[in-house]
C-alpha cells in the first residue's frame, strides 16, 4: 500500500514511521525541505533507539528507512496514494484547504484521513467533492509506542471507507476504537477533562504538579501524569482544544487562568523548554514556579 503523510512534525513523522514499519511505502510531505529532513531524521533516531533497546533489528531499521521518501511536493506525495493522512496544524481552515488540495491529485478510490484530535471531521470532510472518502485517524503521541488509534466517523463517511480504515489500522499493528464525530471525540474529551482539572488543582494549591502526576501514575497506572502530558502535547494546543470544547459543550471546559498565563508568557511546555515543568533535552529537570520537591520526582514517578 502507498501511504502519504502530510506534515513531518511530531505526529506526522510518527505516523509515517509506523506505516513504513508495517511494510507500506510511505511519502512524507511538508512545506519546507528542512521540515521534511527533520522528520526523516527523527524517524531514524527513533529506530536507532529501538535497536539499542533490542526492540528493532538493524535489518528492520534499514527496511523501514528504505520504504520512506520525503518531498515538498503535494502532488508527488499523494498522486498514487491509497490513503492520505494529514497531520497539519490543528486549524479548521488549514485542514479544509489541505483536503481540497489533496482531492485534486488523488485517485477516486483513495481514502483521505485527518489526524485531528478535536475538530469536527464532518466539517473538514465538507471541503471534499466526495466526502464519503473522509475518515478520522487520531493517533496518539508518541505514535511509535502508543497502540491506540481513534477512528472518527463523519456524517459523510461511507461503510467502505470505515472498513478500509479499520483494516489499515489493524495492519499497522494498532488497536482501533470507533467513535462518531462529536466535539473532542472520546479520547480528547476525557483526556482534556482530566488535564484541566489537574491544572485547576495546581492553581488552587491543592498539590504540586509532580504530586498530582505521581498520584495518577502510581495510583491509577497512567503512563504519564496529566500535568506532564499537557506539557508534552503543548499548552497552546491544550488551550485551543479547551476553548473549542467550551464553545461546543459548555463552561465545564473553561480554561483555567494558570493555563492562559502560561500560554501568554510563551511557556508552552516541552517544545519551548518550560511549561508547568522545566525541560532539558526532552527530560523534566524541575518545576516552573514554587511547587517544590522536583528533586525526588525521579525516585517516585516513571517518566
Amino acid at each position: 500500500m502507498h501511504v502519504a503523510v502530510l506534515g513531518a512534525g511530531t505526529m506526522g513523522h510518527g505516523i509515517a514511521q509506523v506505516s513504513a514499519m508495517a511494510g507500506h511505502d510511505v511519502w512524507i510531505r511538508d512545506i519546507e525541505r528542512e521540515f521534511v529532513d527533520d522528520g526523516l531524521d527523527a524517524i531514524a533516531e527513533n529506530l536507532q533507539g529501538g535497536v539499542e533497546r533490542d526492540k528493532v533489528t538493524q535489518e528492520e531499521k534499514a527496511a523501514t528507512l528504505d520504504r520512506l521518501a520525503g518531498t515538498t511536493s503535494l502532488e508527488a506525495a499523494v498522486s498514487d496514494a491509497d490513503i492520505v493522512i494529514e497531520a497539519v496544524p490543528e486549524e479548521m481552515a488549514i485542514k479544509q484547504e489541505t483536503f481540497e488540495a489533496v482531492e485534486e491529485h488523488v485517485d477516486d478510490d483513495a481514502i483521505v484521513a485527518s489526524n485531528t484530535s478535536s475538530l469536527s471531521l464532518t466539517e473538514i470532510a465538507s471541503a471534499l467533492d466526495r466526502p464519503e472518502r473522509a475518515v478520522g485517524l487520531h493517533f496518539f503521541n508518541p505514535v511509535h509506542i502508543m497502540e491506540l488509534v481513534e477512528i472518527v466517523v463523519a456524517e459523510q463517511t461511507s461503510e467502505a471507507t470505515l472498513d478500509a480504515a479499520r483494516e489499515f489500522v489493524e495492519g499497522i499493528d494498532r488497536t482501533p476504537v470507533e467513535v462518531t464525530d462529536s466535539p473532542g471525540f472520546a479520547s480528547s474529551r476525557l483526556g482534556v477533562a482530566l488535564g484541566v482539572e489537574a491544572m485547576r488543582m495546581v492553581q488552587e494549591g491543592v498539590a504540586s504538579p509532580e504530586d498530582i502526576d505521581a498520584a495518577m501514575e502510581l495510583g491509577y497506572n497512567h503512563p504519564e501524569g496529566p500535568i506532564a502530558l499537557g506539557d508534552v502535547v503543548g499548552l497552546d494546543v491544550r488551550l485551543d482544544i479547551l476553548e473549542h470544547l467550551r464553545e461546543e459543550l459548555g463552561e465545564r471546559f473553561r480554561p483555567p487562568q494558570i493555563l492562559k498565563r502560561k500560554v501568554r508568557a510563551g511557556k508552552l511546555g516541552k517544545k519551548t523548554g518550560e511549561g508547568f515543568y522545566v525541560w532539558e533535552d526532552g527530560e523534566i529537570v524541575g518545576t516552573s514556579g514554587d511547587w517544590g520537591r522536583s528533586d525526588d520526582r525521579s525516585r517516585r514517578v516513571r517518566l
